[in-house]
């Protein structure tokens, strides 16, 4: 994963972001990629949940 913490508090999932942070272009090279779970994984402690989460912001005109 890139930038992205999970927790679960009870039967709620938490995930923390820093917005701040980049990766470079996305594959399609039209954004930028802020944050992913790089394919879709467990939830911490629930094996059985799967999340798959893509942030990105838009990649500034030329």
């Amino acid at each position: 994963m890139k930038n992205i913490e999970m927790s679960v508090d009870g039967n709620k999932l938490i995930i923390m972001v820093d917005l701040d942070q980049e990766f470079g272009l996305s594959s399609s090279g039209k954004s930028i990629t802020v944050a992913s779970t790089e394919g879709n994984v467990s939830v911490p402690g629930r094996e059985e949940i799967k999340i798959g989460l893509n942030i990105y912001r838009p990649k500034p005109k030329s």
